[in-house]
C-alpha cells in the first residue's frame, strides 16, 4: 500500500512538473545547447529500430564511462548497444567514444524518457530491447515498472547500496522495494551483496568494479609525458574532480601549499564545466597566478603559452587522465562535502597516490580496500594541507599489486548475463 501510495504522487508530481522541466532543459540549454537537442527523446518518441539491442543507462559522464569496458565487451561478441543518458556530458562522451559504431548502427546514445509511464512505453516499444543494465544504483520506478511491463529483464549493474542509502531508506522501504522489482543486482562487492539481500533483493551476483577495466586513453599520457617537464622541478599537486562546495576549501589549500619554502604546481579541475569561470573569477580575486588549459594548450595538447603560473585550471571535460598524468598525488574532491566522494581508480589506475576526504560512503568500495592497502589515505579538511606535504608515498609496486587484484568486472559481468544473452 506504502509503494502504491508512492507511486500516484510520484506520477502525479512528475505529470504536474512537466512544464517545470521543459523549462529548466531549456535553461540549461542556453549554456549547453545538447540539453535542448533532441527533445521528443525525452518523451520517449524514437525511430524505430531493430529488436534484441542490450540497453545501458549511463546517467552521466561517470557513469557512461564505467560501462565503457562491458559496452566493448558486448560489441565484441556482437551485440547492439543503446545507451541513455540525462545529462550532455554522458551523451557526448557515448559519441566520443562509439563514434565508429555509431556510424555503423551498432550503438545509438539516445536522451532517458522523463519519469512517465507513456514516455518509457514508447521508448520500449520502438527499442524492444533484450535487457537493460542500470549504471551504479540509479533507482527510478517508472524505468522499473515499464520494463517490468515490457518484459524487459532489468539489472542494476556495477551497483552498490551506500550505507547512509540504506539509512536513509530504512525509515520507508520505498527504494528497496522497488529494488526488489528488477530482475537482479550485479555488485562491486561482497559487502554490497550483503547489503542488497539484506533488502530482499534476491538474484545477486558479485561482479567487482568495471572502472579498474576502463580503458586509459594513450594520448593524453603521451600529451602529458610531453608538457610535464614545461611545469618545471617542483611537485605536482592534483585537486581533481572539485565540487562546488569545496572550492574555496580547495582554494585556502593551494594558497598554503603555495606558502611552503618549495612550493608545487597545483592542478585545481572543477567537477562541473559551469563552475570554471567562477573558479577562474575567485582564483583571480585572491591574487593567485594562474593559467587556464584552454589558453595555455590547443585541443591537441600543444602548448601556445609559457606564461608563469602556480596553478593550472584545468577547464575541460574528458581529459581527467591527461591532469592526473601530470600529477605526483591526487586529492579528490567530494569527500570533503555530504554528498560523498568521486572515483579514486582514475589516479590508481596511472600508480598516483590518491588523498580522500571524510565522506567516502559513495566509494565505499574501494575506497576501504585501498585505504587499508595503504595506496589511499583518507584526511579531513583541517589536515588537508598537512597530509597532502607530509604522508608519504606508497610504492607504485603496491598501487599496481592493488589495481590489478581487483580487475576483471567485465568477464564477470560478461559471465553473469550469459544465459540472458544467449536465451532471449
Amino acid at each position: 500500500m506504502r509503494l502504491w501510495l508512492f507511486l500516484r504522487i510520484w506520477s502525479a508530481l512528475w505529470h504536474l512538473g512537466l512544464p517545470v522541466v521543459v523549462a529548466y532543459l531549456w535553461w540549461r540549454g542556453r549554456k549547453d545547447p545538447l540539453y535542448a537537442r533532441h527533445l521528443g527523446e525525452r518523451f520517449g518518441r524514437h525511430a524505430p529500430a531493430d529488436p534484441g539491442a542490450v540497453w545501458v543507462h549511463a546517467v552521466s559522464l561517470g557513469e557512461l564511462r564505467s560501462a565503457v569496458p562491458l559496452i566493448h565487451a558486448l560489441l565484441d561478441r556482437g551485440e547492439r548497444i543503446v545507451t541513455s543518458h540525462f545529462t550532455p556530458a554522458g551523451r557526448r562522451e557515448a559519441e566520443r567514444v562509439f563514434a565508429a559504431e555509431i556510424a555503423t548502427g551498432r550503438v545509438r546514445p539516445v536522451w532517458v524518457p522523463l519519469e512517465t509511464s507513456w514516455a518509457y512505453a514508447r521508448f520500449f516499444r520502438a527499442f524492444r530491447p533484450k535487457l537493460g543494465l542500470v549504471m551504479e544504483i540509479e533507482i527510478w520506478p517508472r524505468m522499473i515498472l515499464a520494463a517490468r511491463k515490457a518484459g524487459v529483464p532489468l539489472y542494476l549493474c556495477n551497483a552498490q547500496y551506500p550505507s547512509d542509502s540504506m539509512a536513509r531508506d530504512a525509515r520507508l522501504g520505498i527504494r528497496p522495494a522497488l529494488m526488489r522489482l528488477c530482475a537482479g543486482a550485479l555488485v562491486k562487492s561482497d559487502l554490497q551483496a550483503q547489503r542488497f539481500a539484506s533488502v530482499g533483493v534476491t538474484t545477486i551476483h558479485v561482479t567487482g568494479e568495471l572502472r579498474f577495466d576502463q580503458p586509459i586513453p594513450q594520448d593524453h599520457l603521451a600529451a602529458a609525458g610531453r608538457l610535464r617537464p614545461g611545469l618545471g622541478p617542483r611537485r605536482v599537486i592534483a585537486f581533481a574532480s572539485v565540487t562546488e562546495p569545496e572550492e574555496e576549501l580547495f582554494i585556502a589549500a593551494a594558497q598554503e601549499l603555495l606558502s611552503v619554502r618549495t612550493p608545487p604546481v597545483i592542478l585545481f579541475i572543477p567537477r562541473a564545466p559551469e563552475r570554471f569561470d567562477a573558479v577562474a573569477q575567485r582564483l583571480a580575486a585572491k591574487g593567485v597566478l594562474f593559467d587556464r588549459r584552454s589558453t595555455r594548450f590547443d585541443r591537441s595538447f600543444a602548448q601556445r603559452s609559457e606564461a608563469p603560473m602556480d596553478v593550472l585550471l584545468g577547464d575541460s571535460l574528458g581529459e581527467m587522465y591527461f591532469y592526473l598524468a601530470m600529477a605526483d598525488r591526487v586529492v579528490v574532491g567530494g569527500g570533503f562535502q555530504p554528498k560523498g566522494s568521486h572515483n579514486i581508480i582514475e589516479p590508481l589506475a596511472l600508480k598516483k597516490p590518491v588523498l580522500v576526504g571524510p565522506q567516502i560512503q559513495t566509494i565505499e568500495y574501494p575506497a576501504a580496500e585501498a585505504i587499508a592497502a595503504g595506496v589511499c589515505r583518507q584526511t579531513s579538511a583541517e589536515r588537508l594541507v598537512a597530509d597532502v606535504l607530509g604522508w608519504p608515498d606508497p610504492a607504485p609496486e603496491a598501487i599496481t599489486a592493488f589495481t590489478a587484484a581487483h580487475s576483471g568486472a567485465t568477464t564477470r559481468t560478461l559471465r553473469a548475463l550469459e544465459p540472458l544473452l544467449t536465451s532471449r
